[in-house]
């Protein structure tokens, strides 16, 4: 196991509350062995001049979407949220394969890495390659070195036998999880939203759960549809579903949640669930604002697939905020990180995941910043905010491993995982462009 000291540079140990210290740190093995001064005869790399900070997590993305920008469109511009899922989504997720499943988890795992991520929570759908998707997108990014939670998006919209196999599938991986066959892996259930899910389909996600011990991850009233289709199939909406469904509870990651009202809100603060915050994938979409204010504290951050740069997404979150609240506080997005690395870690057994301390996971990254302005914890969120970003990062460690080094990869060779994931956009494009808009319309849609 590795021991290594990273000597001279500043210590971000914990960023909500923000604690800030001049130290070295001490790893060994896969843990912070000590933050102080290393001890003599130790490893060390010169980290002068650097910020030390605990590796960000995103706590909702879609590393299938990895291999679509720029991707060609054919079809008649979708002017709502339903026929983007249509139109774009529902048509790219069904034409994956294994390799382009495979392809899409390292270079969007890779792209993490390299911004400073060190934790994916990611939410799947391959709807004609689900059986054993969930282990290549875990292999994949284990192959990086990259930490993971993993489901996949289980669904009534492409007929009940696949909504079977989903189950089926996140049933399979969260046994091989608890088997310990990833150790950088774990597992949740996934479901895509309610107005895709039929009664049944939703009680066999939450049977899987209860049986494994697991949270269910959800889309939860991303866009009005949502809400409408819960009113006029069940009488309630959204959150009060989920929560009859014994889908609720403090497990739960709820995706989104724009459209969620007070009554909702209450519900899922009661409940103790947690909700990813998208703000990008929500101004990109035209859903809505959502209301983060009133979300309560269990909120985090994701990218729903927009990269997995948590420093922009963060910066974006804060200004959203901003423009409804001139008073909304600059520790509001670190506050935001800090409760994504705690979802993390507990979905590890691992309470101070986020944190640089003794005993705490060696999840770092290295961040040659050059402070114009002293950096402390009063001063933490200014920087955060106006100066820090991924094109900083120099070095990350995950599990005590240096999977970045000097910006580049330690365990892959990052020009040919690139091409390799150019060949095989290509296959997915020509595959995607014989693929028509997808038919399913929820009740909610008028």
């Amino acid at each position: 196991m590795m021991r290594l000291a990273l000597t001279g540079g500043t210590v971000v140990a914990s960023l909500s509350p923000p604690r800030v210290l001049e130290a070295d740190v001490v790893v060994d093995g896969e843990r912070v062995a000590g933050v102080g001064t290393a001890p003599a005869g130790t490893p060390a790399r010169d980290c002068s001049g650097c910020l030390i900070l605990p590796g960000n997590v995103c706590a909702h993305t879609h590393l299938y979407s990895a291999l679509a920008r720029g991707m060609p469109y054919r079809l008649a511009s979708p002017s709502t949220f339903l026929e983007i899922l249509q139109r774009v989504w529902w048509r790219l997720d069904r034409a994956l394969d294994e390799e382009t499943v495979r392809a899409s988890a390292l270079a969007g795992g890779l792209e993490a890495l390299l911004a400073g991520t060190t934790t994916l929570v990611d939410h799947h759908a391959s709807p004609n390659a689900i059986d054993g998707s969930l282990d290549v997108i875990a292999e994949a990014l284990a192959s990086l070195g990259l930490r993971s939670v993993l489901c996949y998006e289980t669904s009534d919209r492409d007929g009940p036998d696949r909504a079977v196999a989903g189950v089926r599938e996140n049933r399979r991986f969260l046994s091989r999880v608890a088997a310990g066959t990833f150790p950088l892996a774990r597992g949740m259930v996934g479901a895509h939203a309610s107005f895709t899910l039929s009664e049944e389909t939703l009680s066999a996600c939450v049977e899987a759960a209860r049986d494994a011990g697991a949270g269910i991850h959800i889309h939860a009233a991303e866009d009005g549809v949502d809400e409408r289709d819960a009113s006029e199939r069940f009488g309630t909406r959204v959150a009060h579903r989920l929560a009859a469904a014994g889908a609720l509870d403090r497990r739960t990651l709820l995706a989104h949640g724009v459209h969620l009202d007070d009554g909702e809100l209450a519900a899922v603060r009661d409940a103790g669930a947690a909700i990813a915050h998208n703000p990008r994938s929500n101004m990109n979409n035209a859903v809505g604002r959502a209301r983060v204010a009133a979300m309560g504290t269990r909120v985090a951050l994701g990218t729903d697939g927009i990269g997995a740069d948590m420093f922009e997404e963060s910066h974006a979150a804060f200004f959203r905020l901003r423009e409804d609240d001139v008073h909304a506080g600059g520790d509001w997005p670190l506050a935001r990180l800090a409760e994504g690395a705690a979802l993390a870690g507990e979905a590890f057994g691992e309470s101070a995941l986020g944190r640089i301390e003794p005993g705490a996971p060696a999840d770092l990254a290295v961040l040659d910043y050059a402070a114009p302005a002293p950096v402390e914890a009063a001063t933490l969120a200014g920087h955060w905010t106006f100066g820090l970003s991924s094109r900083a990062v120099r070095d990350v460690l995950v599990a005590g491993e240096l999977v970045v080094a000097d910006r580049l990869p330690t365990r892959v060779d990052a020009g040919q995982l690139v091409a390799a994931a150019r060949a095989a956009t290509g296959v997915l494009w020509r595959r995607l462009d014989e693929i028509p808009a997808h038919a399913f319309e929820p009740k909610g849609v008028r």
